[in-house]
């Protein structure tokens, strides 16, 4: 541990190790505690790519309310379900059925459609955006009835209760850079974001895979592999703010080439760096690949119509709210990242909803 801060270990396995870091040194200390924990939080996303975050002001009773209105909407008929249904790559809003999505480090849509066809990701998700954009509206089940409603309202008081949690990460990141606090603010004003709720549905053992041959898919050895949760992929935007259930499954790809799980903690939010952050610092900062696999855990006995034993793994479930820079945003490199010994700007720079947009149309049929 870190004295003073609250720094622990999260996971240290095959070189990755992943700090579990009290925020509320950054929230609450003083200024000394504060500085120190965002050094720590920079230092986990240049080493691993990831941090754990406990202590970080959402409550436990919010949280257990966001997964329980998830796993009721993802409980209701598929028709229901589908008459909500994703529709644009630009919006990135509405429910996505079971293989629509491909999560994958490729970024070819010809060469995605390809690996779908083969493995497709054994998931259901509902997407929403903010609220303020009638070109681009939220789809919601609350003109079907009273719990879509209340749906309706849950998700979009976490939306902003999410929105907050990125300026304040990102205020620690600009400080562990060494630039002001309040760098980042003047790009996060219109809260271009994405809560994205997420149903694994259980599955039998023989069917669910453990990610190599998935792997091995992606890497184009032409072998239909099992299926996965998710494939192993880097997310695209500043950073992800994941809260997941016990199941387990996530796996973070190490520096030894060895995929780690990455085990549910109560009470604390995995939070990794995605590619427009790493592609804005410079590549200071690490955006790490990961997957979604079978569980750590020994699949349990069901009994199955014909009445025999089959072993199947649970059911998983996430919330992850996907934090990105303004749309109308353009990137590059932050002072500080580039010049002297660190080197030239590699990359030029970008309008943030044309990389989002360029990204999320591969991914998705």
């Amino acid at each position: 541990m870190t004295a003073g801060i609250g720094v622990e270990t999260a996971v240290s396995d095959e070189g990755l190790f992943i700090p579990l870091i009290d925020f509320s040194h950054f929230l609450h200390g003083t200024a000394e505690e504060k500085q120190a924990c965002a050094k720590a939080i920079v230092s986990g996303f240049k080493d691993a790519g990831f941090i754990y975050l406990k202590n970080h002001g959402i409550p436990e009773e919010t949280v257990k309310d966001l997964f329980q209105k998830s796993a009721e909407f993802f409980k209701r008929p598929q028709s229901q379900k589908e008459s909500l249904a994703w529709y644009s790559a630009r919006a990135n809003r509405g429910y996505s059925t079971f293989g629509r999505e491909k999560t994958t480090r490729l970024t070819s849509k010809s060469d995605v459609d390809t690996l779908r066809e083969m493995s497709p990701d054994l998931k259901e998700s509902f997407e929403i955006g903010r609220s303020d954009q009638p070109e681009y509206p939220n789809l919601w089940p609350d003109m079907l009835d009273t719990a879509g409603a209340e749906f309706r309202a849950n998700m979009e008081a976490f939306f902003h209760t999410g929105n907050k949690m990125h300026i304040k990460v990102m205020q620690a990141i600009a400080m562990g850079l060494g630039i002001e606090e309040n760098w980042f603010d003047s790009y996060c004003r219109s809260a271009d974001n994405t809560l994205r709720l997420l149903h694994y549905p259980g599955a039998k053992k023989e069917v669910l895979g453990s990610g190599d041959d998935d792997e091995a898919a992606q890497g184009g050895s032409g072998n239909k592999p099992k299926a996965v949760r998710a494939g192993a992929h880097t997310d695209y935007g500043t950073i992800t703010l994941l809260f997941q259930d016990s199941a387990g499954g996530l796996q973070v790809l190490s520096p030894s080439g060895v995929y780690v799980d990455a085990t549910p903690i109560p009470g604390t939010i995995v939070v990794n760096a995605g590619d427009l952050l790493a592609r804005w610092s410079n590549d200071q900062i690490k955006s790490t690949e990961h997957r979604v696999v079978k569980p750590p855990s020994q699949p349990v006995l069901v009994q199955g119509e014909d009445g025999q034993t089959e072993e199947w793994y649970p059911a998983r479930y996430s919330c992850v709210y996907f934090c990105n820079p303004d749309f109308s945003s353009f990137i590059e490199a932050i002072p500080g990242t580039y010049g002297g010994d660190k080197g030239e700007r590699k990359y030029p720079g970008v309008k943030c909803e044309d990389y989002m947009v360029d990204r999320l149309q591969s991914t998705y049929a």
